[in-house]
């Protein structure tokens, strides 16, 4: 089971940096709307320009701390709970903005391996 942790800590954190850090202004089928690029999806939510910054910092923070906690056990709860914590926030503004069940598909996915990484 150990083994399999590891790959789901890797999964959920890699997934999460690559949305913020690689994919960030690049269209993707999941994004909120119309949107084509990360700031256009916080435009379609409604939400204030300083919480993209927001919700990218907690994001990227929580996924490396996510990372780390296959060294640092103690780590991995707290990561987990925070994630799947903004993860819900994510299904929340899809449902909010009325897109299709499928643009929430990513962030509910994630969310159900975060609360593995905690129930495990």
């Amino acid at each position: 089971m150990e083994i399999a942790l590891i790959i789901i800590k890797l999964i959920v954190s890699l997934s999460l940096l690559n949305v913020w850090l690689v994919q960030y202004n690049k269209p993707t089928r999941w994004r909120g709307g119309k949107a084509q690029t990360i700031r256009q999806e916080f435009e379609a939510y409604g939400l204030p320009s300083w919480m993209l910054y927001l919700v990218g910092f907690i994001k990227v923070g929580l996924s490396l701390l996510l990372i780390a906690s296959i060294w640092f056990l103690e780590l991995g709860d707290p990561a987990a709970i925070g994630l799947a914590l903004m993860l819900t926030g994510s299904i929340i503004m899809h449902i909010k903005i009325k897109d299709p069940l499928l643009k929430s598909f990513p962030a509910a996915l994630f969310l159900v391996l975060c609360l593995v990484i905690y129930y495990f």
